[in-house]
């Protein structure tokens, strides 16, 4: 359920990222004012940069309380294990970063 759910999302963000592209290109944005076209855009563009930084920052803080409370529980009977395991954690947390990395993109292409 969840990964049908996240690839929704996934396909959701790249076509509003490739509708805002395609947007400037298009008569649609030719016919309208430059102020309509201009906004039109900015609103495409600022709906996929909230959508792709929720899901990025949910998943990572799904994916680090799964494998933080592993972690953990691992340490706690083997205590040599407690590096290697935090490193799986911080993997996790790769998951946000990217995502504000693809927001930030996202961003640069705001009229």
């Amino acid at each position: 359920m969840r990964r049908a759910a996240s690839l929704v999302g996934m396909v959701m963000v790249v076509g509003l990222w490739a509708a805002a592209a395609r947007a400037e290109e298009t008569n649609v944005v030719q016919d309208m004012g430059s102020l309509e076209a201009k906004t039109v855009l900015t609103v495409c563009i600022s709906a996929a940069v909230a959508f792709v930084t929720a899901v990025s920052i949910l998943g990572a803080a799904l994916a680090v309380g799964k494998i933080g409370s592993a972690a953990i529980g691992a340490a706690a009977e083997k205590p040599e294990l407690l590096v290697r395991s935090l490193l799986f954690v911080a993997l996790a947390e790769g998951l946000a970063i990217l995502g504000f990395v693809v927001a930030m993109m996202l961003i640069a292409k705001m009229p």
